[in-house]
């Protein structure tokens, strides 16, 4: 069977085409993603002792865990999910997600990876991280710049593999900028805000920690 990707010599024995449409797909994962968001946000609502921005990042901290852990968790375990014929959601996130970037569907060494890190040792640490915003860990801001920078890290490693070998993995310009760039441009932009934010606090603390020992 024919496959819709770039390099359309890629090798796919048995690919089944996307049996799902893309604003089926698209939207399922926006509404799942709008009912996670919502629930944590009501939750945390509970507590007057959380801030509004702290809410936000339990947000944010439980829809990237549970994104890591079940979507890329998926792919990761799942080899041949392009010749999945039952219209399987989480095979039809990945058939049509690698329209943005056939690696996925090629089983790149670098993508399997970085997502098998990213879904196994960042995914459960996320929503570690909602349970320590919510009581007030003393750790919640190492945990919470400990994993942006993994984000930031695997991110970076993602587009600078794509570039050392030829950024020629889309299926048009279109599936390029939305897939590939715009989809992945939240994991650099909004772990680094909280990677900066995590430092000027963690920094405040060591100093008023060494101020208070001075004092003594």
């Amino acid at each position: 069977m024919d496959h819709p990707y770039v390099p359309r010599d890629l090798h796919l024995p048995g690919y089944v085409p996307v049996s799902l449409s893309q604003s089926t797909i698209v939207g399922v994962y926006g509404l799942s993603s709008l009912l996670v968001v919502s629930l944590v946000w009501l939750l945390s609502g509970r507590s007057r002792n959380i801030s509004k921005l702290d809410r936000l990042l339990m947000c944010w901290w439980a829809f990237t865990g549970l994104t890591h852990m079940i979507l890329e968790g998926y792919f990761v375990f799942s080899p041949e999910f392009y010749k999945e014929k039952t219209g399987f959601y989480l095979a039809e996130v990945w058939k049509e997600y690698s329209k943005g970037d056939s690696r996925y569907a090629g089983r790149d060494s670098a993508i399997v990876s970085v997502e098998g890190i990213t879904a196994v040792l960042e995914g459960p640490p996320c929503l570690l991280a909602v349970y320590a915003i919510a009581k007030g860990k003393g750790y919640s801001y190492i945990l919470q710049f400990a994993i942006s920078l993994g984000q930031l890290y695997g991110t970076f490693v993602y587009f600078i593999t794509a570039i050392l070998e030829g950024d020629n993995f889309s299926a048009s310009p279109f599936y390029y900028y939305a897939y590939y760039i715009l989809a992945n441009s939240f994991w650099i932009l909004i772990p680094s805000l909280i990677a900066i934010r995590c430092w000027k606090k963690i920094s405040l603390a060591v100093q008023s920690q060494s101020q208070k020992k001075k004092v003594r």
